[in-house]
């Protein structure tokens, strides 16, 4: 950036209007030419302001680069006690003088500190300094951006005359002159000093491309050799550019005298490598032979790191498949364009069972198998397919075109065919894995991107959920269902706030005395004028994380009960059901009973009954063996809870997990009770879990029991207790104080 004189002056027209001639200030304009320091400039504009204005001490104050603070300019006759006080200070409308000029950009004028609102927190700084009035002046630059303050101040109360206000206003356009030239000079420097450190090659030719100048790199790029009679023909240097990039080039350099752009350029060797280019054509001093600056910079490194740069956002690392970044890109503009293209069929894939192969083999070896589940997706498919992997272990198809059910069946099918085989990681590691998948169509099932993602993803849910290795369409039914949870999810939360629900109670019967001696707690939700079965709110509370709280509110109200039926006199014991997911994290297992207690002690100041309850958990949760599971649940026997395994026999059963288990009771899933009549197996497997329950001193109850039949069944099998219809339905609490009582 150059300066001159008459580059200057119009910045400042007012100066002659004033009658303030030009050359009084000479000497900093002479100053800003030569590039002196900005704080030499500064003070002596300062300097010049004070020996205009007798009797004021000026100050310019510059803004921070984070545009908060004032930080000390040029203040050559202020006190040092005042210049370190004000310095860094933050800038906001009614800071003083200059705090508020520098935040508003609005000239501020202030006649008495003392009196002034804007100083009434700062005022003793500048009266101990003998300063009774301030006007200051924002510095703005050529964009109209606040960069400091200029200040003038008196020792007197003081008003501004017309030509006070002129003088303060042009020493401020001077002071932003200076900043701006100061920094335009700073960045020159450092620009320089990067230029004179990268590989960019200078040459000036004439008309018939002689070369007239050159620096070294120049001829280090190129490969050309110095000489007398060296040529630069740009036409076959830059050859590989294409013709009609260099006709553009000539056309333009025709036209406006400078072109710039990146060519392709051909070394001497005959490599062929990628230049970033400016030419301007220009006249010598004195002369009217035209010439050409070439400014050349070897980018063929950049040009390799943005493209991979672009590949690396585009393209999965690992897979070398499109990642989710360019499917959704392509898929988009699918669904943007004009053409007469019936759609395309999408497919969502997701492995089964791939965090087991990932926790067991590593991670090494889960990696490898992504990259071969990869690659047989991609040889399965045909045409335009885009093979996308989205993260993780979910992959996706976009197939442009394809929307007839035959076809996208034939090729889900030679997915899952090809996936299904096994796998060799490494010399000896043999695997297997599936993958499942859901369907969706554009336009028939979705009209945007999202919406087919969405369709897609729910029907790779009901893949999952119904065995894996397989695949789905998008049905209307899906999004009805996914509807139906998202409003049952709403509903749910507010049933909660608003205390909806109810607790049902079934008796358990102890045969051998014939007296009902527990029941167990079950939760019944009546929404909309009908009830909804638990097996369809229950699900959405443990997936959307509802269930912990309303499994607190379950214990609540029971444990309430339990409490009112001793009152009573009632002796009772109560079962209460607690969802695996309130035993997910220790954190959630030391909530747990936490809990327990904390509601005992708002229920009651006396002793809490706790011998009166049962929690019942899923058999699933005896696979977790974590030894602070086991702490947890003996901390609940430990304050005299009993603990049963609910539905016995339809998860994980193993006999000897009971063992290392803190278990009171086991509750034998209606499933084997109600097919013993049919089934000698069933029986023998029922009288099995009886005696080795009763020789690990754990009590038994058969679950739905409906008929003699199986109630005799249940004796024969030394099974102490039952419960079922053949005795009592769930009921509410009334009707089961009624019946005890």
């Amino acid at each position: 950036m150059s300066l001159s004189y008459e580059s200057i002056i119009p910045v400042i027209p007012s100066l002659t209007d004033s009658n303030v001639s030009i050359k009084r200030y000479g000497a900093i304009l002479t100053m800003l030419l030569d590039g002196s320091p900005l704080e030499e400039i500064l003070i002596a504009l300062v300097l010049h302001i004070e020996e205009e204005k007798l009797g004021t001490k000026g100050s310019v104050l510059l803004l921070s680069d984070d545009g908060k603070r004032l930080l000390n300019g040029a203040a050559p006759n202020l006190p040092d006690d005042y210049n370190q006080a004000i310095h860094g200070i933050e800038i906001g409308d009614g800071v003083g003088s200059c705090g508020t000029a520098a935040s508003t950009g609005q000239r501020v004028i202030v006649e008495d500190v003392e009196t002034h609102p804007f100083w009434e927190v700062f005022k003793a700084l500048p009266l101990a300094a003998g300063l009774n009035a301030c006007w200051s002046e924002p510095i703005k630059g050529s964009q109209g951006k606040v960069l400091g303050t200029f200040a003038m101040y008196y020792d007197t109360i003081k008003s501004p005359t017309e030509k006070d206000l002129l003088l303060i206003s042009e020493a401020a356009r001077l002071a932003s002159l200076a900043i701006e030239r100061s920094r335009a000079l700073q960045f020159e420097r450092l620009t320089g000093n990067i230029f004179n450190h990268l590989p960019l090659g200078l040459v000036i030719t004439d008309l018939h491309w002689t070369v007239l100048n050159a620096n070294p790199a120049f001829y280090a790029i190129t490969e050309l050799t110095s000489g007398l009679e060296t040529k630069f023909d740009p036409v076959q240097f830059f050859k590989r550019s294409g013709e009609d990039t260099l006709d553009s080039m000539l056309a333009s350099l025709a036209t406006k005298e400078a072109w710039q752009g990146e060519l392709v350029g051909t070394r001497a060797s005959g490599e062929s490598f990628y230049l970033e280019v400016t030419v301007n054509m220009f006249k010598e001093r004195g002369s009217q032979e035209l010439c050409y600056s070439w400014l050349f910079s070897d980018i063929t490194e950049r040009k390799r790191a943005s493209a991979l740069i672009d590949y690396q956002a585009n393209y999965d690392s690992l897979t070398q498949l499109a990642n989710r970044n360019y499917l959704f890109k392509i898929v988009q503009a699918e669904i943007e364009s004009d053409s007469l293209s019936p759609g395309f069929g999408f497919m969502l894939m997701d492995l089964d069972n791939f965090k087991q192969i990932n926790d067991t083999l590593g991670h090494d070896k889960g990696d490898q198998l992504l990259v071969e589940v990869a690659k047989r997706i991609e040889s399965s498919t045909k045409g335009r397919a885009l093979v996308a992997r989205l993260g993780g272990d979910e992959f996706a198809l976009f197939l442009p075109g394809m929307v007839k059910e035959s076809d996208l069946v034939r090729q889900a099918h030679a997915i899952n065919d090809s996936v299904v085989l096994p796998y060799l990681l490494g010399q000896d590691k043999r695997v297997l894995t599936s993958i499942s998948i859901g369907i969706a169509r554009f336009p028939e099932d979705a009209m945007n991107l999202e919406q087919v993602l969405n369709c897609a993803d729910q029907a790779m849910y009901i893949s999952k959920s119904e065995g894996r290795n397989c695949f789905h369409f998008f049905t209307q039914q899906m999004q009805l269902d996914a509807e139906l949870t998202a409003k049952l999810h709403n509903d749910l939360k507010f049933a909660l706030e608003t205390n909806a629900f109810e607790l049902y109670y079934q008796p358990i019967v102890c045969l051998e005395e014939n007296k009902i001696v527990r029941a167990e707690v079950l939760l019944r939700w009546k929404h909309e004028g009908a009830f909804i079965s638990p097996e369809v709110f229950i699900p959405v509370a443990e997936s959307s994380g509802l269930i912990v709280e309303l499994g607190h509110w379950v214990r609540k109200e029971a444990m309430a009960s339990l409490l009112e039926f001793k009152r009573k006199g009632i002796e009772i014991g109560l079962s209460i059901n607690v969802s695996m997911y309130e035993f997910w994290s220790h954190a959630l297992q030391d909530c747990l009973v936490t809990s327990i207690n904390d509601i005992a002690v708002d229920l009651t100041t006396d002793s809490f009954p706790f011998d009166g309850i049962t929690l019942e958990i899923t058999e699933s949760l005896l696979m977790k063996q974590h030894q602070h599971l086991i702490d947890a649940l003996q901390k609940l026997r430990d304050m005299g809870i009993e603990i049963a395994v609910d539905d016995f026999g339809t998860g994980y059963s193993s006999l000897s997990y009971l063992s290392h288990f803190p278990v009171d009771h086991i509750k034998i899933d209606k499933c084997f009770i109600q097919e013993s009549g049919s089934s000698v197996k069933q029986q023998a497997l029922v009288k099995a879990i009886t005696t080795l329950s009763h020789a690990l001193d754990l009590h038994v109850i058969a679950e739905g029991v409906e008929t003699e039949e199986e109630l005799q069944f249940v004796r024969s099998a030394d099974i102490e207790a039952v419960q079922g219809y053949y005795f009592y339905k769930p009921m509410p609490k009334q009707n089961l104080l009624t019946l005890l009582e």
